[in-house]
């Protein structure tokens, strides 16, 4: 199962009423750092596939759902449980590192 991808208009279906968790990645197509952890992100939605769902949101297209989430910096990624925030980090970081962050919090 690949990153599926979320808009302003569809983030509440999307995200906050999934049945699964779900691991927003907040990004944008001129960030270094956003583009580097893409590709863990795909290998992570495969391994989590019916437990975790990893939706992108491009904060150039869609400003309004990393406003209301006090987004400041990008890559940002934000895990909803239950249609609430339960844990949230900033910044590239190694597949391992994106696993145990998911693991520890799912």
């Amino acid at each position: 199962m690949a990153t599926l991808k979320a808009s302003d208009a569809d983030f509440d279906s999307v995200v906050r009423q999934s049945d699964t968790p779900v691991i927003v990645d907040f990004w944008a197509e001129w960030c270094g750092p956003c583009r580097q952890i893409g590709p863990a992100l795909e290998e992570l939605s495969d391994e989590y596939a019916g437990k975790v769902k990893i939706v992108k949101v491009n904060v150039d297209e869609n400003p309004d759902a990393p406003a209301q989430l006090g987004v400041r910096g990008i890559p940002a990624l934000f895990l909803f449980k239950d249609g609430q925030v339960v844990s949230n980090k900033t910044g590239a970081a190694p597949k391992a590192s994106l696993k145990a962050w998911i693991d520890e919090n799912v």
